[in-house]
């Protein structure tokens, strides 16, 4: 059940990515005003998932799950009646911290209930609900949308919503429940912030959004720079996607308990680095498919491994903030990495070249951070 209320989330987000920029323009939003459109639901997801992380552990995993989805759900019904671009800039500034609150409270859920031997390959499965939405989501939502209304797109996902929120109350029972009453105070997350595990986690997924942001904006440009269209680029991301959701479901899910989930990190993010350098000097179609292929491998290594270190360095008593925190770092690697990227590009011609220095970097300061922590997590 909580990995189809992961994959129905996610699917929020990705199923809205090829139709909300020519919305807000439909609406009559300028490129300022469209561009904030789309930002400001990852700054929001941001301050949900912070609020979010405090709430999960006062009141419950369960709660928390329905409120976000529920709320969710009604949200998405106030698309099709926005008139402008303004009220669909507070619209998705709503939806944005409701879908914050959402996220964490599932992965707390998950890792709650996961053993600790099998936790990479639970880890794994998760992953593989994420992928299959990145791949169905957009690719759906574009086809849906030119088929019929855009509206139409916000309703489906609204009663896909509705219905995860009736299984979720009747199948998901909790799974902890703090006796504390205490309220919000940014000292609660201070313990979780200097712990060296919640710090590499965090760093890998602000990464790895980095990534995923640089590759949303550049990618279409390094495809059109080849003379190719538009249908190459989705094949080039649906490659990196199909190929991660081959090692998550694959038998090759065993090597996230086998191995250390912190060197499995810093090997997928040298992997997406070094692809992301190749990026900015290719312009051959079958290099280009096959960095895709090496950037999904180096996808696939991340993910689960930094959700596992997570749970592992949470308990059931914080493990609530510890992912408001993971996920509130993956917001702002979604903010800042189309932004930085088009920045570069404008300055250097290179757009790629902001997100490979950024990844290098960041797999060398984790890689120094675990020799000093060696031994904490295996």
């Amino acid at each position: 059940m909580l990995y189809i209320i992961i994959m129905v989330s996610f699917l929020d987000t990705f199923i809205q990515l090829p139709i909300i920029t020519p919305y807000a323009m439909d609406l009559g939003a300028s490129h300022l005003l469209t561009g904030s459109i789309v930002a400001v639901y990852s700054l929001t997801n941001m301050v949900g998932n912070i609020f979010g992380g405090h709430w999960i552990d006062r009141y419950g995993r369960k709660k928390m799950l329905f409120t976000g989805m529920l709320s969710v759900a009604i949200i998405l019904l106030f698309y099709p009646i926005a008139q402008t671009g303004i009220q669909l800039f507070i619209i998705r500034f709503l939806h944005g911290l409701a879908g914050g609150v959402l996220i964490p409270a599932a992965f707390a859920y998950v890792g709650d209930q996961s053993k600790k031997g099998s936790r990479g390959k639970v880890m794994a499965l998760t992953g593989a609900c994420i992928g299959t939405a990145a791949i169905a989501g957009p690719a759906f939502g574009g086809a849906m949308a030119a088929k019929s209304k855009v509206e139409y797109v916000f309703i489906f996902v609204a009663i896909l919503f509705f219905i995860s929120t009736i299984l979720l109350l009747k199948f998901v029972k909790e799974s902890y429940v703090s006796t504390e009453r205490g309220k919000f105070s940014l000292r609660q997350f201070l313990p979780l912030l200097k712990h060296p595990l919640i710090i590499q986690a965090s760093l890998a997924a602000f990464a790895l959004m980095i990534s995923n942001g640089t590759l949303a904006f550049a990618l279409p440009l390094k495809v059109e720079s080849m003379g190719m269209t538009s249908a190459t680029t989705g094949m080039l991301l649906s490659t990196y996607g199909i190929v991660a959701l081959i090692v998550f479901l694959s038998p090759l899910n065993k090597m996230y308990d086998r191995f250390s989930p912190i060197t499995l990190v810093v090997i997928g993010i040298i992997f997406i680095g070094s692809v992301h350098v190749m990026l900015n000097f290719v312009s051959i179609y079958w290099v280009s498919m096959t960095l895709m292929v090496i950037y999904g491998i180096g996808f696939a290594l991340v993910f689960p491994s930094m959700n596992r270190i997570v749970t592992d360095a949470s308990s059931v008593v914080d493990r609530g903030k510890a992912y408001g925190i993971f996920y509130a770092f993956f917001s702002l690697g979604a903010v800042l990495g189309s932004f930085v990227s088009g920045a570069t590009a404008e300055a250097f011609g290179l757009p790629f070249l902001s997100s490979a220095i950024t990844m290098l970097s960041i797999a060398f300061i984790l890689w120094i951070v675990a020799k000093k922590t060696q031994g904490t997590t295996k």
